[in-house]
């Protein structure tokens, strides 16, 4: 990789990128502020250390990516496919995002943190959200299929339908007022 491929300790700001002028570099202890990636294709990319602050992923296609300690801020990410990410070292964070029909299908996501986010028909089908946090998230018509969700925190969140024949769910927490959204397949009534 040559040097023109490897960024460090940098600040970019207010920047519109290309379709493919993220591919295939290195970003370390970088920050992104205010910056659109709406549809950019991140091709064999790769953040370490590095936060997204304001800035728009929106159809963004993120494919062969590594993420290893990123944290997103205020950002719209929505309709983005995570599940062909990296999976070396993933560790990822979201606070005050948008990523509604976002998909994170079959991913180990295990301490991930989702706070203020809005997480509307996303895919966590198969995914492996041990000890993720849902602090204060929107999760209507998410699909926790097949998902392990053991020590997960869904206790400040809501709008969300688990199905626990379909999802495990031991230790998870929620709150008395969350549980409605465990027995919507009984069609039950709880008042």
């Amino acid at each position: 990789m040559n040097s023109t491929n490897y960024i460090l300790n940098t600040e970019f700001k207010g920047i519109v990128y290309s379709e493919n002028e993220i591919s295939y570099k290195e970003y370390e202890n970088c920050a992104f502020i205010d910056c659109n990636f709406t549809n950019c294709i991140f091709l064999a990319a790769s953040f370490i250390d590095c936060k997204f602050v304001n800035c728009n992923f929106n159809g963004a296609k993120i494919n062969h990516t590594s993420l290893r300690t990123v944290y997103f801020n205020k950002c719209k990410i929505s309709d983005v496919n995570f599940a062909m990410i990296d999976k070396f070292i993933f560790e990822i964070h979201f606070k005050d995002c948008n990523l509604d029909f976002s998909k994170f299908y079959a991913l180990k996501l295990k301490g991930t943190t989702f706070t203020n986010t809005s997480l509307v028909a996303v895919d966590f089908m198969v995914a492996d959200l041990s000890e993720v946090v849902f602090e204060n998230c929107d999760l209507y018509r998410s699909e926790f299929d097949k998902a392990i969700a053991n020590k997960t925190n869904f206790k400040t969140s809501f709008n969300y339908t688990i199905n626990p024949e379909k999802t495990k769910i031991k230790k998870a927490i929620f709150s008395l007022e969350g549980v409605k959204g465990l027995l919507y397949k009984y069609d039950i009534i709880v008042k």
